[in-house]
């Protein structure tokens, strides 16, 4: 058989198919434990949550005291349930966290099916580990962040409309629910992508068919109550609030986006998306160009390829450009990547199994060598560079979590080595070593990480000078984030610009010079996240008049 042979097709037995949901539990659940909200993202994100545990108003997003309507409430309030859940075992924010694998599980899950629906019954799987081993979502499916329930939402939509054909009922209420979801988590974008992706396959004849029209119909039934519900009680809570969501963070934001927007920005995606969907975008180029001639004359073709082209579209006219928010452009991708693995030649395939071996396995041992070399104190060069980046950091030998990272690469090597040989072992295996890299990150490198990331020990050594009688406290120059670990991990809450009427003031960066000549203004405290330099934070105390200046 030459270099240029397929391989042949095997079944996923039970077997299999309870190691490859071990494999997708031990991604999913690792790192979503053991460490404080990681700024950007997770520190605002947090915030509101936290608002929503300490008052039970979900209502209004509310992030240190401010209104934060961005988004609308659902990822939150479901992080919030969390929270609660598993308050007598977790800490708040690790309780929280574990919303992002319920979504995240949900993706997995209904990619699965979506891959089964459109390929067959074994390609379930298959799609579950190609999304897995996407590079896009190693970092940001374990953080807390509302574009992880508009990915599940997206993946039921993907569902819904590929079983559309058959079941036109249960199509309808996983579309409608998947659109709702996504609303609910992300807001407008959602309902965008929906109307977009269903007008666009009205232009196939495949797709003009009456159960697809009645599917639409059910779905816009079962999406109403989502896409209603919270937007009237807010409206019923306070017509200005409404208007600020509606117009001030989502319609009117974009009209001005597109007065000044230049066109670095349209093609962020383009750029990023080689090595986030790595490897799926490659496998799922082969599949586009394998199916040249015949690619839009097929029902799911028409479908994924509609669905990537709206989305990339859409996001590349929003007035922001994330990496996190390229996550459902996974979907597509993967599937498409899903239907190429059994055309999958052998020496592509033979070549992305290797290559992840070797790459995967150099990375382990690098891992190993760093954090040997932090616990040990050794001299080569990445030990000191490591030292001198966090010079304060202390490492400490935890056993553990030795244990898991030791007992994970065991299982790696005997994994990739005893891996059958299959049309799926490339995207097993690679999906296996970023599961590895993932684990000694998040045991091994967890206290290391966490050492600047985090805001707990800024906050706690400002808390120990604050005068025990004081008045308010004035911000200048806090971001969102930086206000929301105050308040969790300091009760402090901030009034941003209230420097004349209070007599404390906290601010990122010093106070000009004319202010200090003032002498309106004492420093009582300097601080920031430990290991940043660059972060600097001052507590100021409002100086008496002196009966001169009176």
């Amino acid at each position: 058989m030459n270099a240029f042979s397929y391989f042949k097709e095997t079944p996923i037995t039970p077997a299999k198919a309870w190691l490859l949901a071990l494999l997708c539990f031990v991604w999913l659940a690792t790192g979503l434990t053991g460490h404080d909200p990681w700024k950007p993202d997770e520190v605002y994100t947090f915030g509101i949550i936290y608002h929503i545990v300490q008052s039970g108003d979900w209502l209004v997003p509310t992030l240190a005291g401010e209104p934060f309507l961005d988004k609308p409430p659902l990822f939150y309030i479901t992080a919030a349930y969390f929270a609660k859940l598993f308050s007598p075992w977790l800490p708040m924010h690790d309780g929280a966290r574990l919303a992002s694998g319920f979504y995240v599980g949900l993706s997995l899950i209904f990619t699965g099916l979506a891959g089964r629906e459109l390929f067959g019954k074994d390609q379930g799987w298959a799609a579950a580990i190609v999304l897995v081993g996407c590079l896009g979502m190693l970092i940001n499916a374990h953080l807390m962040s509302t574009d992880l329930g508009l990915l599940a939402g997206f993946a039921m939509m993907l569902y819904g409309y590929a079983l559309s054909a058959r079941k036109i009922w249960l199509s309808g209420l996983i579309l409608g629910t998947g659109l709702g979801i996504g609303f609910m988590s992300k807001g407008f974008i959602a309902p965008v992508l929906f109307l977009s992706i269903s007008t666009i396959l009205f232009s196939f004849s495949a797709w003009r068919t009456r159960q697809y029209f009645y599917t639409l119909l059910l779905a816009l039934l079962f999406a109403a109550p989502w896409l209603s519900v919270w937007p009237y009680l807010l409206y019923q809570r306070s017509l200005i609030l409404f208007m600020e969501w509606v117009w001030q963070n989502n319609i009117g934001t974009w009209l001005d986006y597109t007065k000044e927007a230049d066109a670095s920005s349209f093609i962020y995606y383009f750029k990023m998306l080689p090595w986030f969907a790595w490897p799926a975008l490659p496998i799922a180029a082969w599949a586009v160009w394998d199916a040249r001639k015949k690619i839009l004359q097929q029902r799911e073709t028409q479908l994924l390829l509609a669905s990537l082209i709206v989305m990339l579209v859409s996001l590349s006219l929003l007035p922001y450009s994330e990496e996190i928010f390229a996550l459902p452009m996974l979907l597509p991708i993967t599937l498409l990547a899903t239907m190429a693995l059994p055309r999958l030649r052998r020496g592509a395939a033979n070549a992305l199994d290797r290559f992840g071996i070797i790459t995967f396995g150099i990375l382990a041992i690098l891992l190993w060598w760093g954090w040997e070399g932090l616990i040990v104190g050794n001299n080569t060069r990445i030990s000191r560079w490591l030292r001198a980046y966090q010079a304060e950091y202390l490492p400490a030998f935890n056993w553990f979590t030795f244990s898991i990272a030791i007992a994970v690469t065991i299982v790696w090597i005997v994994f990739v080595w005893r891996t059958g040989r299959s049309i799926r072992r490339s995207v097993i295996n690679w999906a296996a070593g970023v599961t590895l890299l993932w684990v000694l990150l998040m045991t091994l490198w967890l206290p290391w990480l966490d050492f600047n990331k985090s805001y707990r020990t800024m906050v706690s050594s400002l808390t120990t000078v604050l005068p025990e009688k004081h008045g308010c406290i004035a911000s200048r120059y806090l971001d969102d984030g930086q206000k929301a670990m105050l308040n969790y991990f300091g009760n402090i809450l901030t009034i941003p610009g209230g420097e004349f009427n209070c007599d404390l003031l906290l601010m990122q960066g010093n106070l000009s010079r004319s202010d200090q000549k003032k002498g309106e203004w004492k420093t009582l405290w300097t601080g920031g996240r430990r290991g940043q330099t660059r972060d600097s934070f001052y507590l100021y105390q409002r100086q008496a008049k002196t009966a001169a200046e009176l």
